[in-house]
């Protein structure tokens, strides 16, 4: 009888811990990235009251008789199935849809969490709006551009910071495209204004005229400038070849780039054209700048974030550029992560080397901006379990009460 006390006693203890892991579990419900728990028992020792026999001769063998001892809790696991994702509208808000965690860090200490709860601190540093950590992930600190090396070793903390500017860049190719009308009379010309841009981002206006000539499938081209800071143009005049289907025929030496010196500034600017885009069909003249590559100094505007973790930084020049790119970590076990506060998990020894990469990769999810992942709690299994857990803290609470009536029984018999 003093062994069904004991075993009572192991019940008592052991479903109290469940208690206690499911009261966590439902506290937790409304938790951002929260991952369930849940408890499994097993049975502990057994006392052999006899060992099992061999058959021998015509009588058969006999099993052993043992008494078991109780139980204990086999493991506490962690459930990291994903669940749902709630809207939230901030773009820096980020969920993970599939497997994976965003990386944490302090300098000092590496920490794993699915809380997407992201914002800037007053130094521009993307942040863990609840514990202040630092988001990881890559970036060039001098540049503020996603850098050619994305290999785990090369993570770092992402700062932009709200009104950051980008340098201009001087233009040095300009493309042309679209069609010059093939029945044009001979002499006849189009004119086209477009702009270019000067290292300091100084913005200026060039004119290309395209004349026809008296050669069949041949036009001359002259740059011009409507801007008196723009003197000492060269090699800004050429022809320009079609076949008998309207396709553009490179020239057999490739020109000199059309060359500009410009008035009080450092530098002359050297731009490359391209007319490569350009056809000759009898149809309307639509010849137009396709691109170039120059433009002015821009103030960061607005910010937005892709499926892949890069954040693009949009500029009031009408210019985007990809500032940052958000790491991205999985792990063989992520069973085996240890829960340290705050939504964020530490490695041990039985969760593996975090696998750090691009979202999307490598069995990573994809990055879902402007949304937060909901808790994996369940409210209906979290009751039933509850059920069972109070039944069998009751049961065993009998077999105490139940161990103390016979024992009382057995004290009586000397009476």
């Amino acid at each position: 009888m003093m062994r069904s006390m004991f075993s009572g006693v192991t019940g008592l203890r052991n479903h109290q811990v469940k208690m206690d892991v499911i009261g966590n579990n439902i506290a937790n419900v409304n938790t951002v990235g929260f991952k369930k728990s849940r408890v499994i028992f097993q049975d502990t020792l057994s006392q052999t009251m006899q060992g099992a026999s061999s058959p021998q001769g015509n009588r058969g063998g006999t099993n052993p008789m043992q008494v078991g001892l109780g139980m204990q809790i086999a493991s506490i696991d962690t459930i990291h199935s994903p669940s749902s994702a709630e809207y939230t509208g901030n773009m820096t808000d980020m969920s993970i849809e599939g497997e994976g965690y965003f990386i944490l860090g302090d300098g000092a200490q590496t920490y794993f969490t699915r809380a997407g709860n992201f914002g800037f601190d007053a130094n521009g540093n993307l942040i863990n709006t609840a514990s202040g950590l630092k988001v990881m992930g890559w970036q060039d600190a001098e540049k503020h551009e996603v850098p050619q090396d994305k290999s785990p070793g090369s993570i770092t903390s992402i700062e932009i910071r709200k009104g950051m500017m980008i340098p201009a860049s001087a233009t040095s190719e300009v493309k042309f495209a679209k069609n010059l009308n093939a029945e044009t009379a001979a002499n006849e010309s189009y004119t086209l204004p477009f702009k270019v841009y000067d290292s300091l981002g100084s913005g200026h206006t060039l004119n290309i005229k395209f004349a026809k000539t008296a050669t069949a499938n041949e036009w001359s081209y002259e740059i011009t400038s409507a801007d008196s800071a723009l003197t000492g143009l060269q090699n800004n005049t050429g022809t320009l070849s079609f076949d008998v289907n309207g396709k553009y025929i490179p020239p057999a030496n490739a020109q000199n780039p059309l060359t500009i010196t410009l008035n009080n500034v450092a530098a002359d600017i050297s731009i490359d054209i391209d007319f490569s885009g350009m056809t000759q069909y009898a149809k309307e003249t639509t010849a137009d700048l396709s691109y170039q590559n120059g433009y002015p100094a821009g103030t960061l505007t607005d910010i937005t974030t892709d499926a892949s973790g890069v954040i693009t930084g949009i500029f009031d020049n009408g210019y985007s550029k990809q500032l940052a790119q958000v790491a991205i970590a999985n792990f063989d076990n992520p069973g085996g992560l240890i829960k340290a506060g705050q939504n964020m998990y530490s490695i041990s020894n039985n969760s593996g080397e975090p696998q750090i990469g691009e979202s999307g990769t490598g069995g990573r999810g994809a990055i879902s901006p402007g949304y937060l992942e909901m808790s994996n709690v369940d409210l209906s299994e979290e009751f039933t379990q509850m059920i069972i857990t109070q039944r069998g803290f009751q049961a065993n609470s009998r077999i105490i009460t139940t161990s103390d009536e016979m024992l009382q029984e057995l004290v009586n018999l000397k009476r």
